[in-house]
C-alpha cells in the first residue's frame, strides 16, 4: 500500500511524524539535559537505543552505561540501551569471567544488546603480538552467553572501503571530510592495520559459527558500496540483520532502482538509525545539535517515503527518494527493531 501523499505536503509531513519510529543506533553523548533530548524525541514519536561503546576506554564506557541506566529508568517509553564489556583487561587470567560478569549485571540493569567495536581488528592487540580479530575464538563464550541470554550483538567492526581509500577516491564527501579532520582514523597507507576485506570476513566468520546468534550489523556491515556484497550475505545468514546508521548517504549514490528493490526484497532485516550523537558541551550547541538531530529525522522519512527530490548533506547532487510502500515503512523504522531487540 502507497502513503498518500496527495494531501498537503505539510499534512504529509505531519502523518510521517506521527509514525512509531525507533532510531536503533545512537549514542547519549555529553547528554547535558534529558529533559531537552527527550522532548526533541517526543516531538518526532521517536525511541532511542543508545548504543554504549569504547571497552579499550574502559573508565568512558562505565559512565555510558551508568547514564544509560538511569536514562532508561526514568524514560522508560523513550529509551533502551547497549551494553559492551571490557577490554583493558585483555590477555588476563580474569578477562573470561569479568566480562561475563558485566553482561550478566547490564542484563539484569535492562540492557537488551551488546556493542562489538571497530577497536577488535583495528587497535586490539594481544602484547607484542598480532591484532586481535573478531572471529578470535577467544570471543566464543561471550557470544555463546548472549545467545543463551536471548540478547542480540551489535557488532560494528571495520569502517566503511572509503577508510582505506585515498581522500580523493572516497566515494561519498561526508568521508571524506571525516577522515580530513580524523587523520588518525584514516587507515590508507597504514599496512599494519589488517585491511577491509580482513576485516568484513572475520566478522563474516562469527556470523556462520554462530547461527542461533541473533547478530546486527551496524552501518550496513561497512558494506556499504555493494550491495550484492550484502545481499550474498543475508542470503546466507538468516541470523543477521543491518542497521543504516551514518550510511543512507552511501545508499543515495548508488542506482535507485536498485536501492529500492534491496528494501523491497530485505524489509524484515533492516533497521533504521543514525548514530547520532550530541557532543556540544553547552546548551546551546547541545539544543542546535537536537534540532539538527530532529531534521535528520524528518528528512531521512521523506526520502524513504516519497519520491521527491531533495538535497542531503554530504551528497552533492539532488537526490530522489524511494517511495517505499507504508508496510515496509513500519518494518524499517519500528516493527523490525522490535524483532531484532526483543526487549525495546
Amino acid at each position: 500500500m502507497a502513503l498518500d501523499i496527495a494531501k498537503s505536503e505539510n499534512e504529509f509531513i505531519s502523518y510521517l511524524i506521527g509514525m512509531q519510529k525507533i532510531d536503533s543506533h545512537a549514542h547519549i553523548g555529553n547528554n547535558h539535559s534529558a529533559e531537552m533530548l527527550f522532548r526533541m524525541l517526543e516531538s518526532v514519536n521517536m525511541r532511542w537505543l543508545a548504543v554504549c561503546y569504547g571497552a579499550s576506554r574502559w573508565e568512558e564506557l562505565l559512565g555510558q552505561l551508568k547514564n544509560s541506566r538511569k536514562l532508561h529508568e526514568t524514560y522508560p517509553d523513550r529509551f533502551a540501551w547497549v551494553t559492551s564489556f571490557n577490554l583493558t583487561n585483555w590477555g588476563s587470567p580474569a578477562w573470561r569471567t569479568e566480562a561475563l560478569e558485566m553482561l550478566r549485571e547490564s542484563f539484569a540493569a535492562g540492557a537488551i544488546a551488546v556493542k562489538v567495536w571497530k577497536e577488535i581488528g583495528m587497535s586490539l592487540q594481544d602484547p607484542g603480538s598480532s591484532y586481535v580479530m573478531i572471529d578470535d575464538p577467544r570471543f566464543d563464550p561471550v557470544f555463546d552467553f548472549i545467545r543463551s541470554q536471548n540478547k542480540t550483538l551489535i557488532a560494528h567492526i571495520g569502517e566503511p572501503k572509503d577508510c582505506w581509500l585515498p581522500l580523493e577516491q572516497m566515494l561519498v564527501e561526508g568521508d571524506r571530510d571525516y577522515y580530513r579532520a580524523h587523520p588518525w582514523e584514516h587507515c590508507y597507507g597504514k599496512n599494519e592495520i589488517p585491511d577491509y576485506w580482513k576485516q568484513v570476513k572475520a566478522m563474516d566468520r562469527v556470523v556462520e559459527r554462530h547461527p542461533g546468534l541473533r547478530v546486527v550489523r551496524c552501518h550496513l556491515a561497512s558494506l556499504e558500496f555493494d550491495i550484492d556484497e550484502l545481499k550474498a550475505r543475508l542470503n546466507k545468514c538468516p541470523n543477521m540483520a543491518v542497521d543504516l546508521a551514518s550510511r543512507i548517504n552511501h545508499l543515495q549514490i548508488q542506482d535507485r532502482e536498485k536501492v529500492r528493490g534491496f528494501f523491497l526484497e530485505y524489509q524484515d532485516r533492516i533497521l533504521y538509525a543514525t548514530d547520532i550523537e550530541p557532543v556540544s558541551k553547552d546548551i546551546i550547541g547541545y539544543e542546535e545539535e537536537l534540532q539538527g538531530a530532529r531534521d535528520t529525522y524528518i528528512r531521512d522519512l521523506i526520502y524513504f517515503a516519497t519520491d521527491w527530490e531533495m538535497e542531503f548533506p554530504g551528497v552533492k547532487a539532488l537526490v530522489r527518494g524511494l517511495g517505499l510502500p507504508v508496510e515496509v515503512l513500519e518494518k524499517i523504522f519500528y516493527i523490525n527493531a522490535k524483532n531484532w531487540y526483543p526487549g525495546i
